[in-house]
């Protein structure tokens, strides 16, 4: 069984200490292969870091999370593109709108969110969209740019089964991580009725790590356990769903 996290930010310093370890129980665990999004400029050398010492297990993207976007996203932007000229990337990631911390930079992320889709035209690579309590603003801005050649995923997707169609038919995957674990959250029903064939996986590492481990460090390792939960809900085998997740995870990132 192989399978792939299309979300985890396995540089951070939450795992400074843990690397081997980590990279070792994923694999372990059957995730061969990590997608790593960029979140800053702080944090590239240490995401191209871990890349260069796993190069068979983890790849690369580049963006500029909205949370990072600060008076001086312009100067972050030109960064991205230097980096996008010098070499390749799997995706251009973490992009989009985050309306739940703060909003002091709202209009800044909407301008940054447009110039990262535009790259990623550019580019012919997908994206991965965050989308806190911004879900329907990013699928209407998705669209704005959708000319056929969009391609990605709305990262740790937990919305309603209406906005899993509109994400679906505005040519984009639907990123599921331990959030449908979650007792109370009801991600299990809204996308119980949704194919398999418009979903990819994801921890979202060191964040929102699935059930029994909920409230502690994610990993890689993790992705199992929300494959499990999948299949549950789809009344299939696990193996299918990672047989039919993984190979969209492939089609859509060019592993």
């Amino acid at each position: 069984m192989i399978l792939v996290d299309t979300h985890t930010h396995l540089y951070l310093d939450e795992f400074k200490d843990d690397i081997p370890g980590m990279i070792s129980r994923a694999v372990q665990a059957g995730v061969t292969r990590v997608l790593l999004p960029a979140i800053d400029s702080s944090t590239h050398a240490g995401m191209l870091a871990l890349e260069a010492s796993y190069p068979s297990n983890c790849h690369s993207m580049m963006g500029l999370h909205p949370c990072s976007v600060k008076e001086n996203f312009e100067d972050e932007l030109s960064l991205i593109m230097d980096h996008l000229g010098q070499r390749k990337f799997i995706g251009i990631g973490e992009i989009g709108l985050d309306f739940y911390w703060d909003l002091s930079f709202r209009d800044q992320q909407y301008q940054a969110l447009h110039r990262q889709l535009e790259l990623a035209l550019q580019y012919d690579l997908p994206v991965s969209i965050h989308s806190r309590n911004a879900t329907d603003e990013c699928i209407e801005v998705v669209k704005q740019h959708q000319n056929g050649k969009l391609k990605g995923a709305f990262h740790c997707f937990s919305g309603t089964r209406q906005q899993a169609e509109e994400v679906i038919a505005a040519g984009m995957f639907l990123g599921i991580g331990g959030v449908l674990t979650f007792k109370n959250a009801g991600l299990d029903k809204e996308i119980r009725d949704i194919g398999l064939e418009y979903m990819v996986l994801e921890t979202d590492s060191p964040y929102l790590a699935p059930v029994p481990h909920r409230g502690k460090r994610n990993e890689s390792a993790y992705i199992p356990l929300i494959a499990r939960k999948l299949a549950d809900i789809k009344e299939i085998g696990i193996e299918e769903v990672a047989r039919i997740t993984t190979a969209n995870a492939e089609k859509l990132f060019g592993l």
